[in-house]
C-alpha cells in the first residue's frame, strides 16, 4: 500500500500533462524559525557573528521513497566593525523517491544601519547558485517494460539560478520577502531529454515568500516569540505557516506550530477541480536548546493531518547549529530571530 501511494505521487509529478500536477512546492524546514537564510537571502549576516548549521529532514517516515533532506548553511559579516556586509552559503540534498535535487547558493546582504544604537537594520539579498537535477529511471516501476515516456538509466542536468530579498529587523518584529527561483521557473526550457521525442521538466516554480515574526516579555525570563511565513508558487495553494515559541532563560526554547494551505487568489487548478484543498495541513512540535554559548540543538516533529497520515509516521527534523569565530565587540541586541 505504501509503495503504491509512494509511485502514484511520483508518476502523477513526472508524466502529468497539466501544470498543475506539475507544480512543484520548494524545499522546506520546520526551523527556518532558527535560521532564515533559506527562504530570504537578505538574511544573510543577520547573527553578525559567523554561524554553520546543519539540518536534516526525514519526511512522512514510513513511506517507501518518501522526501530525504539535508542543509548546511554558513554566513556571517565580513567587516565585524561596520557589519555592512554580509555572506553566506547554503547547500542543500533533497531525495524524493528516483528524482534528485542538489544545489548551492552563494549570498550576499548589503545591511543598512537604521538608527545610532544599531538595533534596526534593513538588509537587501541576492543569492546566485545552481541546482543539479537528477532522475533515475531505474527505479521506475513502469506497467510495461520499455516505455518510452520514462527514461532508462539516471538522467541529470544543471540550472543556475538567483534569488532576491528584503529584510528588516528591530529588537521587537522582523519581518522579509523574498522572490526564490527565478530562472528554475522558466518553462521555455526543457531539462530533461532521453531519446529524440521525448523531454520532460521537474524543477522547481518561482516562489514568493513573505516572513514576519515579533519578541513579547511575558515575564522575568520568559519570552513568546510569534512568527509566520507565507510560501506562494501560483500553481498550487498558498502555503501558510503559523509558529509560537516559548524562550526560558534565552537558553531553552519550545512551542508549535500550524501548516496549511490557504486560498488567496483563484488558481488554475481551482477552475479545473472545483477544489480548494485547503483542509490538507500539519502540526508541529518544536523545541531548541543551548547546549553551550555557542552550540545549539534543534529539533521538531511534524504530524500530518490528512489521509496520508494512516500509512506514515510523521515526519522528523534535527539541526546543530554553532557560533564561532572571533568577537569583536558586544552584541548590541541579542538575536532571537
Amino acid at each position: 500500500m505504501k509503495r503504491t501511494i509512494i509511485k502514484t505521487m511520483i508518476l502523477a509529478a513526472l508524466l502529468g500533462g497539466s501544470g498543475m500536477l506539475r507544480a512543484q512546492q520548494n524545499i522546506q524546514f520546520t526551523q527556518y524559525i532558527f535560521n532564515s537564510m533559506s527562504v530570504n537571502p537578505a538574511y544573510a549576516g543577520y547573527k553578525e557573528e559567523w554561524f554553520g548549521q546543519l539540518g536534516l529532514r526525514s519526511q512522512w517516515v514510513g513511506l517507501d521513497g518518501a522526501p530525504q533532506t539535508g542543509l548546511l548553511s554558513i554566513d556571517g559579516v565580513v567587516d565585524p566593525l561596520r557589519k555592512r556586509h554580509g555572506v553566506g552559503l547554503q547547500v542543500t540534498a533533497d531525495k524524493l523517491g528516483p528524482q534528485a535535487a542538489n544545489a548551492a547558493y552563494l549570498n550576499y546582504a548589503f545591511r543598512l544601519q537604521l538608527n545610532t544604537e544599531d538595533t534596526r537594520r534593513l538588509s537587501f539579498g541576492v543569492g546566485a547558485g545552481a541546482t543539479q537535477y537528477s532522475l533515475d529511471g531505474t527505479q521506475l516501476d513502469p506497467l510495461h517494460l520499455g516505455d518510452q515516456a520514462l527514461p532508462p538509466n539516471k538522467i541529470s542536468n544543471f540550472v543556475p539560478d538567483v534569488r532576491f530579498g528584503i529584510y528588516y529587523y528591530s529588537p521587537r518584529w522582523y519581518a522579509g520577502a523574498s522572490v526564490m527561483d527565478l530562472l528554475s521557473g522558466d518553462q521555455s526550457n526543457n531539462i530533461f531529454r532521453w531519446d529524440n521525442t521525448t523531454t520532460d521538466n521537474i524543477r522547481r516554480k518561482r516562489h514568493l515568500y513573505f516572513i514576519g515574526g515579533a519578541l513579547v516579555d511575558l515575564s522575568d525570563g520568559l519570552k513568546l516569540r510569534p512568527s509566520l511565513l507565507v510560501k506562494e508558487d501560483f500553481k498550487g495553494p498558498t502555503s501558510l505557516d503559523v509558529n509560537a515559541m516559548f524562550i526560558f532563560g534565552d537558553r531553552f526554547w519550545i512551542g508549535g506550530g500550524w501548516r496549511t494551505g490557504v486560498t488567496v487568489f483563484q488558481k488554475d487548478y481551482q477552475r479545473v477541480t472545483g477544489s480548494s484543498l485547503s483542509s490538507r495541513n500539519s502540526f508541529s512540535v518544536v523545541t531548541q536548546l543551548y547546549a553551550t554559548d555557542d552550540l545549539r540543538i534543534g529539533y521538531s516533529y511534524d504530524h500530518v493531518l490528512s489521509r496520508l497520515s494512516s500509512v506514515q509516521n510523521g515526519s522528523h527534523e534535527v539541526t546543530l547549529g554553532i557560533t564561532f569565530g572571533k568577537r569583536y565587540r558586544r552584541m548590541l541586541s541579542p538575536r532571537f530571530f
